[in-house]
């Protein structure tokens, strides 16, 4: 336990020593003041933040698990085969707030299902086979705020279906055979704080006004798109607060019959929708000059007839400032297809096969600051965009963009988002940028560029902070390549070819915190000093997937990292480099505010156990697939916060290094396939506040030496130990392929308790005994002993003829030999001739008195025992009188 007693010299020795058994005592019956580390095992889920987690389980779920955690708050079940919710699914745990059910095969719900779950608030059952709703199938949600129960192929609702669902706020019943509005008027009579209603793709062809509702609803957003409506009939007004509509998104043949008689019918809608709707352009206007006080964002996505007058007719709504074109097959902008958008901010034209734009196409919207064109045929910038003086983001990714000149992006002083990602740009000249003195973030990956030149060299982007070159073709980066970006703060270099990093080619990046140089060309020679000096306020380095490889664990000259004092992770897996690796013992001098380290697969057969000397805040460990074999408790010293280790496919044989390692805060612990086979409670009890262990794929053994593992996998409620009931047995060879859960451990099973409670109970049983007898029964016993010697003694003489020396022996009280000597001797000896044997005389000195009187019993033909009949004359006579007593009882005869 830890503790020592020391004797304290003042007590007195036998004080001392039953002060000592006191403690041992009690220090066996108090195996409950340490409270060891707990563990617990789901058999197809596991736990994360309070979440059960049972999505796309293997084997795929049949039914809801048992054995979920009362606590949790979280259940996600999605991507199973579950078929039915039984009545008892849900019945224990009170505390949930979000259950996923979606994307199973459920086709049925017992009544009352869902009654215990008194906190729910989201609950998603899209995906199922909900043919039908029955009555009071919600009872018990009356907490619920969120309900999805999309593509079900719902046709039947029960009018009592969602009486319990006064809380929900917000529904989705979308993609199901409802086909009638009369379906949803038996859902939201119930529902009087629903908010967001969608409905889209449901078959219905008419929407009657009065048969949804005879009375004003609270709805903000509704969406029946993708419905084939023939006839949209508002009478009343039904819709107040309605500021999100959509109506689009179904492709008819004929037009759709509009008739609104309500004229204030949709006077707050500020977001509308009406993406491929068919609708004659009389009623379309009259429709659109409904909202003219309050339409702020408009999308006609995918139009087939008057687009060029409907953005004319929407774009005179004053308030009107966002605009989504997509999908329209426009090819050619002209010059007066914008020309009345004075007031749009934001204008989205992406994925509309535009490959030529006018010059003066924008001209009229001087308050343009988001224009999208992402998704098009454009060979390069469209001049048109120059003409835009309050652009702030700019979208010209997957385009087929080759080339960029210096005049493609002049007077553009307030763009602050540029995207050029994934076209086929090479290169880029030193003026480009020139004129951008407020970009913040440029995307640039996803192209062929090999070179950029100075084009980051000059402080022409003074305030751009994001920079992505990845995916492009540079194999070399210069000295002071970057030397103009003094804000920059991400810089993603990963996915090319570099495989020479010039000394200063980060130069000038002190604000740099985040560098990723994943998947490149670069080996260990690359990897120096002089390379990351400058990068002072460095928080993530990545170097994954290059070709790294030390050869030497001793120290290096100059450790490579080591002016990063605020670097926080480093990432240095999977490197290609063949054959065996080490890593230099202080490779990560410098380090001290290190929070995670990631060294993975790089065939690495040792780590020095001056390893982490430098980096005393680490949190995070991960050297999962290497060749390890063994871990020192040494290794982990310097690292005492450690929180998470991955040590998967390392080969090791065992976890000992557990018992020493010292890692109290260790929660996580993922151990995969390695070759040990037992664990014992040595190796994990010092892991106090271990939540989750993952050793799948390794090879247990099926005995009693893993007795406490099983028990405390099964039994314990602290550590999560995943998929546990999915571990295999490989030992011994007739329990092989057995689960290990399997494994019947009680008759493995030592009760520590039961045996310190018999044991202390047997200790105060004799110890009772002992003293009653030494109490009442001592002299008893000590005759009992004698006289059993002496009837062995006479068993071992009895065929002996050996000649008495007395003729008798005489056995006497202190208090009468005056009558001894002055009466019996003279009368037995002078007047009969006897030989008397006399214990004052004859007794040989120096013998214990017991064996003189024994050797004198049997040295004597007879033996006389005087006693005294009064013994009240005499004070103490009866413990005087016990010698006689004692002398009858060892002769055997009757004195």
């Amino acid at each position: 336990m830890g503790h020592e007693v020391k004797e304290n010299k003042t007590m007195p020795r036998g004080r001392a020593k039953y002060f000592k058994l006191s403690i041992m005592f009690l220090l066996l019956n108090i195996d409950n003041v340490v409270v060891p580390v707990r563990g617990f095992s789901l058999r197809s889920c596991r736990i994360s933040y309070s979440t059960a987690i049972c999505a796309k389980s293997r084997p795929s779920l049949k039914a809801v698990p048992k054995d979920i955690p009362p606590t949790v708050t979280g259940l996600d079940l999605s991507l199973n085969k579950i078929t039915k919710i039984q009545g008892s699914d849900f019945k224990n745990l009170p505390l949930l707030t979000q259950l996923e059910i979606d994307r199973n095969m459920i086709s049925q719900i017992d009544t009352g299902a869902f009654a215990n779950l008194i906190s729910l608030k989201n609950l998603n059952l899209n995906n199922n086979k909900l043919h039908e709703l029955r009555a009071d199938l919600f009872d018990g949600l009356g907490n619920l705020t969120e309900l999805r129960i999309r593509s079900n192929g719902i046709k039947v609702v029960a009018s009592t279906s969602f009486k319990s669902l006064t809380s929900l706020k917000l529904l989705d019943i979308s993609f199901n055979r409802l086909n009638h509005l009369t379906n949803v008027h038996a859902i939201i009579q119930h529902l009087p704080n629903l908010k967001d209603l969608s409905i889209y793709g449901n078959g219905f062809t008419t929407f009657n006004s009065w048969e949804l509702t005879n009375s004003s609803l609270g709805l903000t957003s509704l969406d029946v798109s993708q419905n084939p409506f023939g006839v949209f009939n508002i009478t009343t007004d039904i819709f107040p607060d309605l500021t999100r509509f959509n109506i689009g998104g179904f492709h008819s043949k004929q037009h759709m019959k509009w008739e609104v008689r309500n004229t204030t019918f949709p006077s707050q809608v500020s977001t509308l929708d009406i993406s491929g709707i068919e609708l004659a352009f009389g009623h379309m206007k009259t429709f659109l000059e409904s909202v003219n006080s309050s339409l702020i964002s408009m999308r006609m996505n995918s139009m087939k007839y008057n687009l060029t007058a409907l953005i004319n007719v929407s774009c005179t709504i004053p308030t009107m400032s966002t605009l989504q074109l997509r999908r329209n097959k426009l090819h050619f902008i002209r010059s007066n297809l914008f020309k009345l958008s004075i007031n749009v901010t934001e204008l989205d034209l992406a994925e509309s096969r535009i490959k030529n734009i006018h010059d003066e196409a924008f001209a009229s919207m001087q308050g343009l600051k988001i224009l999208t064109l992402s998704r098009n045929s454009l060979h390069s910038v469209p001049p048109a965009t120059k003409y835009i003086p309050t652009l702030e983001e700019l979208d010209l990714s997957k385009n087929n963009i080759t080339t960029l000149g210096c005049q493609d992006f002049a007077n553009m002083t307030k763009l602050k988002h540029l995207r050029l990602f994934n076209n086929f740009i090479s290169a880029l000249n030193d003026c480009v940028f020139k004129d951008l003195i407020q970009l913040q973030v440029l995307k640039l990956q996803g192209n062929h560029i090999c070179k950029f030149g100075g084009a980051f060299k000059k402080p022409n982007l003074p305030n751009l902070t994001q920079l992505r070159l990845n995916g492009n073709g540079l194999t070399t980066i210069q000295s002071e390549a970057f030397n103009g970006l003094q804000s920059l703060q991400m810089l993603s270099l990963h996915e090319n070819k570099i495989k020479n990093l010039e000394d200063g080619c980060f130069i000038g990046l002190t604000d740099l915190t985040d560098l990723q140089l994943q998947s490149n060309n670069i080996n260990q020679s690359v990897i120096r000093q002089e390379v990351f000096n400058h990068l002072t306020n460095l928080r993530r380095l990545d170097l994954r997937t290059n070709h790294i490889r030390y050869n030497y664990s001793s120290a290096m000259p100059n450790p490579p990292f080591s002016k990063l004092s605020h670097l926080q992770i480093l990432a240095i897996p999977g490197q290609h480099r063949r054959g065996k690796s080490l890593l230099p013992s202080n490779l990560l001098q410098g380090l001290t505010n290190l929070l995670v380290f990631n060294t993975r697969n790089t065939q690495l057969l040792s780590l020095s156990k001056d390893m982490f000397n430098h980096t005393p805040q680490l949190q995070i460990l991960d050297i999962s697939s290497n060749d390890i074999v063994d871990l020192s408790p040494e290794l982990f010293f310097p690292i005492q916060n450690l929180k998470s280790l991955y040590i998967s496919r390392i080969s090791l044989r065992s976890l000992d290094f557990l018992k020493d390692a010292g890692l109290t805060k260790l929660e996580s612990m993922q151990a995969r396939k390695n070759a040990f086979s037992v664990l014992s409670e040595d190796e994990m009890d010092p892991l106090k506040a271990l939540v989750y262990l993952d050793l799948l794929g390794n090879s247990f053994t099926c005995d009693c030496d893993n007795a406490w593992f099983i028990n405390w996998t099964e039994n314990s409620n602290k550590t999560q130990v995943f998929d546990a009931y999915n571990f295999e047995c490989n030992y011994p060879p007739d329990l092989k392929g057995m689960k290990l859960l399997d494994f019947d451990i009680r008759f493995c099973k030592v009760s520590t308790d039961f045996i310190c409670f018999v044991s202390t109970t047997c200790m105060v049983l004799l110890f009772m005994v002992v003293s009653f007898t030494y109490h009442f029964l001592r002299w008893q016993l000590t005759y009992a002993y004698y006289y059993f010697l002496a009837l062995l003694f006479d068993s071992k003489n009895q065929n002996k003829q050996a000649a008495n020396l007395y003729d008798a022996f005489i056995s006497y009280n202190t208090h009468d030999e005056p009558w001894v000597i002055q009466e019996l001797l003279p009368k037995l000896e002078g007047e009969q001739g006897w030989r008397l044997c006399l214990h004052h005389r004859d007794f040989e000195p120096g013998k214990p008195i017991i064996e003189n009187i024994t050797d004198a019993i049997y040295a004597s033909r007879k033996t006389i025992c005087v006693t005294v009949e009064d013994t009240s004359r005499v004070s103490g006579a009866p413990e005087r009188s016990r010698w006689p007593a004692f002398v009858s009882s060892m002769s055997g005869r009757t004195c």
